[in-house]
């Protein structure tokens, strides 16, 4: 349990850290977007 929490407290502030700069954010968005058009074939 500890180690997920731990996990997802790791995920939730490199999002944060990414989401804060608008280039890597558009980049980001952009490869989730791509991740869905894939998974959608």
């Amino acid at each position: 349990m500890v180690r997920r929490a731990m996990l997802m407290t790791t995920a939730a502030l490199g999002a944060a850290y990414l989401l804060r700069n608008e280039k890597s954010r558009k980049k980001l968005m952009n490869q989730f977007q791509s991740l869905a058009e894939k998974t959608r074939r």
